[in-house]
Parts: structure tokens; C-alpha cells; sequence
């Protein structure tokens, strides 16, 4: 169980029925109060939908029964249901000040007030605004979904009209990759082993890949992702994130400030994105979806190569893909080492014969790690195979302590740490640097549903190539024999 120091917590949850909140946010606030690191929570849910307390309740329990990973957190659903209220939102901002007042009625001291819009991206102003008339904003914090903006313009525009009424300070803009027990994993692994520090580095770094292929399709988000597309729906607001645990240089401490601030020189240090180095596609029957336009030039995948023009990184280039329909969904970072002078092996020997050297991070929720490298057949002669080194979560004794990854980022939001969050001056210089695509974006290009993409992406990366499909699987620990 966790301290019972953290401050009591009321979270207003906006949108409290929408598909969020019932896959992710409302079992993933259970799951917190069950295991005691958010003990004393209170819950205000608002949406336009017409309902009671009672009726949410009912709602909320429909969910976390569906949603729950973990079984045992239903124990603590019937005191958990007593901390959950509703403000009918056709009340507006009196209604929302009269039900906070009452969720968090008998409670002495301070509290924390966390604010967390899951409601469409026009419809954030609008919250902000009657958070504001309910005098709900002193002293808050405001979690944002993405997308932040849709170019520089849009970017500044935001944050300008949220800093009238909340300081930088207090918006946590969420990005639930970086939530992933794994990212932060990064972290770690650069900066607390010896052996990895030191050849973080162009010297010994050839190039870097960050590719999240994804299965699904778009049947059900057509409307919002007309106006969006791959590139900002999924690389200025993700990606990139994970592009800068990476690339970052060794904080001066392990707080949010520093880590921030060490994530925006790497921002500030990308070079403009260079339209003839990106690969934009679009899944054959996407057209049909309804609400598509016939002729529509949105991408559902794309692929690019970025640099980050600092000491570290001069040179390295950085190849990033994602895309929707695509032959498996997978979340892969994979640091390509450089190739030894292969002089002394004879030319049969297959050094070479499998690529150069591979750091593997997964991200996916059973979180793994591999470390390839060439060794000696054994036998007579100098033969060598790639071999490989691998790590899962699900082999420790911890694998029950990981947090789901927006239950990690309201627990965060909850203790005032913004590590994993986005500023608004990085979100403002991605938006810059993604000005020369945005203005002059590449063709569309279609791929069959089921592929990898467009076949232009082996140019884009050649002399390389993408690790994704890979050639050898992850083990599994538990096989036999």
C-alpha cells in the first residue's frame, strides 16, 4: 500500500461518458484508490448526457467491471461508488460549483482539485470558461488530451487563451506514451548503467528508429481525423515525446523542471522538417468511410527522417513511422549501433551478414527490452550468428506494480509532477519545426490495408532498413526446450 500522506483529491471529470472515461479513466481512478496511492479521492463527473448521481454510478460500474485488468480491484467498489458524484452539465458553471462543493463537504485542510477535460478539442475553451465562472480555477490543475493546436498559429493560440485564465504551472497536457512504464524505463537505462552512458552518442550511434504500426482502423473517427491526420494526431504529440527521452542530455536532477527543461533543448535543437524526407500514405478504402471526403488527401500513415542538430546528434538521423491498418500494431524504439571495421573475419565468417547492432525497447503494456550482438558458432572455424540478450517486465517479481498508463499520469497530475507532460513552449517549437511539411506536405500515396505502408518507405531509409517486421520474435521465457 502506498503513503497515506498524499492530500485528499477531488477529480472533475469532463466527459465523465465518453469513451475515455469509460475504457481508461474511471477503472484506471479505482485501480489508484484500491491499491491506497490515491486514498482519499472524490470524483465529480459532468457530461452532457442526462443523468443522476445514481445513474452515473451505475454508469461507472457498467465500466470498471468491463475495464478492470485486475479483478481485485473491484473489493474496493463499494466505498469507491460512495466517492462519485454528478453535475448535470445543462447547470453550467453554478451547477459544477455546487457539486464539487458537495463532493468535498466534510473534508478539512487542503485538497487537491484536478480538473481533466476528455472532451472534444473545440470544446476545451468552453470548460476552461465555465471553470472560470465557478470560481474552480485557484489553486487547480487542468489535464488536456491532445491534440494541442494544429500548427504553430493554432498552438500559440491556445496556450494563449488558457494562460488568461490558468498559469503555465498548473496545465498538465497528457501524453499517455510517455506514461508507459517502459519510456520511462529510458531514463534509467541511460543514466544509472556505466555500460550505456558513455556510447549514448554519433561516435557509436548509427541511426534511431520509433515505430508504432497500429492495427486498427478509423471506421468510428473518420470526423476528427479529416481534419487532423497521422502526422498531427500521432507524431507531434507522441513521437516526438519519445524522440526526446532519447535524445536528451543528462539532467541536472531527477525533478520535472530539469527533465523539462532538457527536453525543450532538444526540441529547440531539431532541424525544420524537410518535406522530401517524409512518406505520407493513406489505407485503401478509407475513402468509403462515411464522413470522408471522396477525394480526401488525408494520411492515416506516415514516415519520416528528422535530426536534431546538437553535439550529441549531429548526423544521426531518426527514422519515424506510424500508420492505421497496418500489418501488426507494435510500439518500437530501436538504437542502431555502428558496425566494428570487419577486416580481420573472413569474408565468409557472416559478420555483417544480419545488420549492425540492436537496442530494443517495446512499449507495449508487457514492457520488454533486447540487446543483439554477433557471437561465435560454436565448432571449428570462425562462424557467427546475431544473438540476442532479452529482459521482460513480466519476469520480475514487479510486474504487478506497473501502472496503466493513464493511471500513472493522473497520479503524477495528482502529486504536481509534469515529467511526462508537454510544455507549452515545446508543443509551440514542434509546431515550428513541422512548418516546411505542413505548408508543402508530400503526395498521398495509398498501401493495402494489412501492409506496412507505402513501398516508398525502403527509400526513405536506405541504406537501412525498418526492424519492423522483425526477422527473429521476442522469446518467450516460459517455452520449453
Amino acid at each position: 500500500m502506498a503513503s497515506r500522506t498524499q492530500k485528499p483529491v477531488t477529480v472533475v471529470l469532463f466527459g465523465a461518458t465518453g469513451d475515455l472515461a469509460r475504457r481508461k479513466l474511471l477503472p484506471g481512478m479505482l485501480h489508484l484508490f484500491e491499491t491506497g496511492l490515491l486514498p482519499d479521492l472524490r470524483i465529480v463527473g459532468t457530461s452532457l448526457d442526462d443523468h443522476t448521481t445514481e445513474s452515473f454510478v451505475a454508469f461507472v460500474h457498467e465500466a470498471v467491471k468491463e475495464f478492470s485488468g485486475d479483478d481485485g480491484d473491484m473489493a474496493a467498489w463499494p466505498e469507491f461508488a460512495q466517492q462519485l458524484h454528478w453535475a448535470p452539465g445543462a447547470e453550467g458553471a453554478s451547477g459544477l460549483r455546487a457539486a464539487v462543493e458537495k463532493a468535498e463537504s466534510g473534508r478539512d485542510g487542503d485538497r487537491i482539485r484536478l480538473h481533466y477535460l476528455s472532451v472534444p478539442p473545440k470544446a476545451a475553451l468552453s470548460v476552461v470558461k465555465t471553470l472560470d465562472e465557478a470560481d474552480l480555477v485557484e489553486g487547480s490543475r487542468i489535464i488536456m488530451e491532445k491534440p494541442f493546436g494544429v500548427d504553430l498559429a493554432s498552438a500559440k493560440a491556445l496556450n494563449a487563451e488558457l494562460h488568461q485564465t490558468f498559469e503555465e504551472s498548473q496545465i498538465y497536457r497528457i501524453d499517455h506514451f510517455l506514461g508507459k512504464e517502459a519510456a520511462q524505463n529510458i531514463l534509467a537505462f541511460r543514466f544509472a548503467n556505466g555500460l550505456f552512458e558513455p556510447i549514448w552518442h554519433r561516435n557509436n550511434i548509427d541511426h534511431i528508429q520509433i515505430d508504432v504500426p497500429e492495427e486498427l482502423g478509423l471506421d468510428q473517427r473518420a470526423n476528427f481525423y479529416e481534419s487532423t491526420g497521422a502526422y498531427k494526431d500521432m507524431v507531434v504529440t507522441h513521437l516526438f515525446q519519445v524522440l526526446a527521452f532519447i535524445a536528451l542530455e543528462p539532467p541536472t536532477e531527477l525533478t520535472p523542471h530539469a527533465i523539462n527543461e532538457e527536453k525543450n533543448k532538444v526540441f529547440r535543437s531539431m532541424l525544420p522538417i524537410d518535406p522530401a524526407d517524409v512518406v505520407r500514405g493513406q489505407y485503401q478504402g478509407y475513402r468509403d468511410i462515411p464522413g470522408v471526403a471522396p477525394e480526401s488527401e488525408t494520411e492515416t500513415f506516415i514516415a519520416l527522417k528528422c535530426y536534431i542538430d546538437n553535439w550529441r546528434w549531429a548526423g544521426v538521423p531518426f527514422y519515424l513511422r506510424t500508420g492505421k491498418r497496418l500489418a501488426e500494431g507494435a510500439r518500437i524504439i530501436s538504437i542502431a549501433f555502428k558496425e566494428p571495421p570487419k577486416s580481420m573475419f573472413p569474408s565468409n565468417s557472416g559478420v555483417g551478414d544480419h545488420g549492425p547492432d540492436h537496442l530494443t525497447f517495446d512499449l507495449a503494456d508487457k514492457a520488454k527490452m533486447s540487446l543483439s550482438f554477433y557471437g561465435k558458432r560454436p565448432g571449428p572455424g570462425m562462424k557467427l550468428d546475431k544473438l540476442s540478450m532479452q529482459f521482460a517486465m513480466t519476469d520480475t517479481t514487479w510486474a504487478g506494480s506497473v501502472l496503466e498508463a493513464y493511471e500513472r499520469l493522473i497520479y503524477d497530475a495528482a502529486r504536481g509532477d509534469q515529467t511526462l507532460f508537454t510544455s507549452a513552449e515545446g508543443i509551440e517549437r514542434l509546431w515550428e519545426v513541422s512548418a516546411p511539411l505542413l505548408d508543402n506536405p508530400p503526395v498521398v500515396r495509398p498501401y493495402r490495408q494489412g501492409s506496412w505502408g507505402p513501398n516508398q518507405i525502403h527509400q526513405l531509409i536506405a541504406p537501412y532498413a525498418w526492424r519492423l517486421p522483425f526477422e527473429r520474435a521476442w522469446r518467450d521465457p516460459n517455452a520449453t526446450g
